[in-house]
């Protein structure tokens, strides 16, 4: 039985499911849910449920469901009993070709909310990016606000893997907006971050020796750590933490919220690479030799504008309750030498950290 809590006379279940729940976010996600006290359903598919289920063998609270085709398949037993869905699970850059990475995000998103809205569910919360936002040619500077769109199309989707990225990003979360402005009695809401960095989450899946791939964007973290490494496209970032804590304030906010709630979420902390590396050197002083010395390139941008107004209305969380740099950058270095070690002592030899998306 899923716990209950009586709010007058409503009862509300205290049961979310994450989709992507093994990823760097999505487990961050399910760690801050057990922390509050829900049941969570964590969603995953292929050879990742049966990791899940090892990893949270001990935990109760968790169950493990597989969702192995988002845009055919029929969960709805997934779905039961749900107060909130979580939709974290995304197709990476490179992964697929264009066609293939669109159709996903679009009707994999699509699908979801149709089965879950036919499930009951009253709450959904949808991870998008910055990289649906970034490059509007309205937004003043670094000030960017929630009618902000990137102006990529489909057809530009075809140039690169991170155009195609781009285009999946935009074009479904158009889609989710599209379907909840035609049901508007589920609530509805868009996260958009853009680099996630930080610690990995104490419950997270083993990361396999030599498999890149699970440190997301972490991996500009341990770029950080090479010498021959490389910056990531633009500075603004948010703390892993700080965004899987927004997920579940969403569905947990006033229903007397006003307007549409596309929140745009970032750490308002400015990011100089020079002042950062300078840090990490002071704080780390064993790291100075191995700290990357590939120039910085010019960004023209070192953090973003956005409504910290409107997040604090909507989630609750105040610019004061991000994480500060510092925690952000360290935390995710200490958290990437402690997978490094780990690779070491189960004999796998280091090689050159890979440039990301390669």
């Amino acid at each position: 039985m899923s716990k209950i809590v009586f709010v007058g006379l409503a009862i509300v279940c205290r049961r979310a499911i994450v989709t992507g729940a093994s990823g760097f976010l999505g487990s961050h996600i399910v760690s801050q849910l057990l922390d509050q006290g829900y049941r969570v359903r964590a969603a995953a598919r292929g050879k990742k449920v049966e990791v899940l289920k090892i990893l949270y063998s001990a935990h109760p609270s968790v169950e493990v469901v597989e969702i192995a085709d988002l845009v055919a398949g029929h969960f709805g037993g997934a779905l039961k009993e749900v107060h909130a869905v979580i939709h974290t699970a995304t197709t990476m850059p490179g992964r697929g070709d264009t066609e293939t990475v669109l159709k996903v995000a679009i009707e994999g998103s699509l699908n979801l909310l149709r089965q879950a809205e036919k499930a009951g569910v009253k709450h959904v919360v949808v991870t998008g990016s910055f990289a649906a936002v970034a490059g509007d040619p309205t937004a003043q500077g670094t000030s960017f606000r929630a009618e902000h769109w990137n102006p990529i199309t489909k057809e530009d989707a075809s140039n690169s893997p991170i155009q195609a990225y781009q285009a999946a990003k935009k074009f479904s979360e158009l889609a989710v907006w599209e379907w909840a402005e035609a049901h508007p009695h589920v609530d509805v809401t868009t996260i958009i971050p853009p680099y996630l960095y930080g610690p990995f989450a104490n419950l997270f899946q083993p990361i396999a020796p030599g498999d890149w791939t699970l440190f997301s964007t972490n991996i500009y973290i341990s770029n950080l750590l090479s010498p021959t490494g490389k910056f990531p496209m633009a500075p603004p970032y948010a703390d892993v933490r700080d965004t899987a804590r927004a997920h579940i304030e969403a569905f947990k906010a006033p229903p007397n919220i006003k307007g549409r709630k596309r929140i745009l979420i970032a750490s308002p902390h400015v990011v100089v690479y020079k002042d950062l590396l300078d840090t990490i050197k002071k704080a780390r002083p064993e790291l100075s030799e191995r700290l990357i010395q590939t120039p910085v390139p010019d960004f023209p941008i070192s953090s973003l504008d956005l409504d910290y107004a409107r997040i604090e209305e909507v989630l609750g969380i105040k610019r004061s309750d991000f994480h500060t740099l510092e925690q952000t950058y360290l935390d995710a270095i200490d958290a990437v030498l402690n997978v490094e070690r780990e690779w070491k002592a189960r004999g796998y030899l280091s090689k050159e950290v890979p440039a990301p998306n390669e």
